[in-house]
């Protein structure tokens, strides 16, 4: 896939060692580093699962909720 029409331009801080990999692997494939990281960005993304958004959602931030509520009983109700 190009997208010499429509990138924007970003900086990356990537650490020296993966660097050097990229830039062998750019140079083996005779492709640009941008054309590479592109590759592998769109990889990633695509198989990218967001978690779910209702996970959390009764978080109380205690970790004993369970023993609290075991401590606390409600008075019987009647049948009716």
């Amino acid at each position: 896939m190009r997208y010499h029409d429509a990138v924007e331009r970003t900086t990356l801080s990537i650490p020296g060692p993966l660097l050097e990999r990229l830039r062998s692997a750019a140079a083996e494939r005779r492709v640009s580093m941008a054309e590479l990281v592109r590759e592998a960005l769109e990889e990633k993304l695509a198989s990218h699962r967001p978690v779910p958004r209702c996970l959390g959602i009764g978080a109380s931030g205690q970790r004993d909720t369970a023993r609290q509520a075991s401590d606390e009983r409600p008075e019987p109700r009647p049948w009716r």
